[in-house]
């Protein structure tokens, strides 16, 4: 409600500027025109009125024009923090945390020898993991939200679970002749890899045990 009264504040000054201006300058039109016709100038009053007229007209376009900006402003900030809020229960919820730890301390290296050994939890936890990047790369399409915005404290999570899931999902690419399997995961995993890299090139990965 209050964000709604802003707005209509915001249209009821400018209206009430541009009012005032346009008979301020009538009266000082009417002013100079009698000061002119006092010391003998022929000045045509109507002609002087068109004059301000104009270039209060050209004032509130400009008006317009900046009020439409706020207002495109105000609508791409909220969808930027719509957006971010989303990535953010996306990559901090209790279950993709889990299943992101599990997928660092557990999954072995080896895809070929470690998918025939994978428990049900294994496997719920990469597939879950496989599911959120996609859902992410969904959320950060090309121009929704800008990446300064969102790289510096998502790409550590991407990179280091695309560092472990690489592998698998190459693997049950050629296994399965499916060579977009995950293709979207893949997609936003190397811009976050390529964004470390070009921001943060000290930034090596770390694994740590007992991690929080």
């Amino acid at each position: 409600m209050t964000k709604l009264f802003s707005k209509y504040s915001i249209i009821i000054i400018f209206m009430a500027i541009t009012t005032f201006a346009f008979f301020a300058g009538l009266f000082i039109i009417f002013v100079m025109w009698g000061f002119m016709r006092g010391i003998g100038v022929n000045a045509n009053y109507w002609a002087m009125v068109e004059a301000i007229a104009t270039a209060i007209a050209a004032s509130a376009v400009l008006g317009t024009v900046f009020v439409a900006y706020r207002e495109l402003s105000e609508v791409y900030s909220s969808r930027y923090i719509d957006v971010s809020n989303k990535l953010f229960d996306e990559l901090n919820s209790l279950d993709n945390i889990e299943a992101r730890r599990w997928v660092f301390q557990k999954l072995p290296e080896d895809p070929e020898e470690g998918i025939k050994i994978l428990t049900p939890e294994g496997r719920k936890a990469v597939k879950r993991v496989l599911n959120s990047l996609d859902h992410v790369a969904f959320l950060t399409q090309a121009g929704w939200i800008p990446e300064e915005l969102i790289m510096p404290w998502m790409y550590p999570m991407i990179s280091k679970s695309w560092f472990k899931l690489q592998p698998y999902v190459e693997y049950e690419r050629k296994r399965r002749n499916e060579p977009y399997y995950y293709i979207n995961a893949s997609k936003v995993a190397e811009r976050c890899i390529t964004w470390g890299k070009t921001n943060v090139p000290e930034d090596d990965v770390i694994w740590v045990d007992n991690a929080l």
